[in-house]
C-alpha cells in the first residue's frame, strides 16, 4: 500500500494563529485540493495527521472541528480527490500527551490502524514539530514552505534528510513522478 500522511494546517489550508475555528475559516491553499486529488490518482492512501489544540483550549469543540472536516472532505471530493482518514491531537500543549506532535503517538496509531510500518513513508508538513514526529517512526520527511514553512526552514534544525518544498503542489509533484 502506497501512503501519504500530512499535516493539516499551513499544507492543505491557509494556518492562522488565531486556529481555524469554523468551517468558514477553513480555506485551501492554492493548488492543494488538486495536489490531494493526484495522490489518490496515483494510487496513494492519504492520511491527514494534525495538532488541534484548539479543542483542548475550549475555543471550538468536537462537533466543530468535525464540520471543518467535513467541509474538507467536501471541496477535495469536488477535485477529485479523498482524504482516507483523519487522525488528530485534540489536546492543549500543557496535556503532556504523547499524541502532541513532535510526540510520535498520531503517527504510532496511523501504523497501527493501517497495519504498516511507517518507514519511508512520505510525511508532509509546515512545522518543525511534524518534521521530527515523522522523523522519530523513520518516516520520510518533507517541509513545504507554506503556514510556517518558511519560518522553520530559516530557523533551521531539520531533520536529517529532510526534503523541502515550495507547496504541496509541489511536494506531490515529486512523489508521483
Amino acid at each position: 500500500m502506497k501512503l501519504v500522511i500530512l499535516d493539516r494546517d499551513g499544507v492543505i489550508n491557509y494556518d492562522s494563529d488565531q486556529y481555524i475555528k469554523s468551517p468558514d475559516e477553513w480555506r485551501p491553499l492554492p493548488g492543494s485540493l488538486e495536489a490531494i486529488a493526484r495522490l489518490t490518482q496515483a494510487g496513494f492512501r492519504v492520511v491527514v495527521a494534525s495538532n488541534q489544540s484548539g479543542v483542548g483550549r475550549g475555543l471550538f469543540d468536537m462537533a466543530m472541528l468535525n464540520a471543518i472536516n467535513d467541509r474538507m472532505h467536501r471541496m477535495l471530493a469536488q477535485a477529485g480527490g479523498r482524504i482516507d482518514a483523519v487522525f488528530y491531537c485534540p489536546h492543549a500543549p500543557e496535556a503532556g500527551c504523547g499524541c502532541r506532535k513532535p510526540e510520535p503517538g498520531l503517527l504510532q496509531e496511523i501504523a497501527r490502524r493501517f497495519n504498516m510500518d511507517l518507514a519511508g513513508v512520505p510525511c508532509i508538513g509546515d512545522s518543525l514539530r511534524d518534521l521530527q514526529a515523522c522523523a522519530t517512526v523513520g518516516a520520510r520527511p518533507l517541509l513545504v514552505l507554506t503556514g510556517k514553512g518558511k519560518h522553520t526552514f530559516d530557523a533551521g534544525g531539520l531533520p536529517a534528510d529532510t526534503e523541502v518544498f515550495s507547496d504541496l503542489a509541489e511536494a506531490v509533484k515529486s512523489l508521483v513522478s
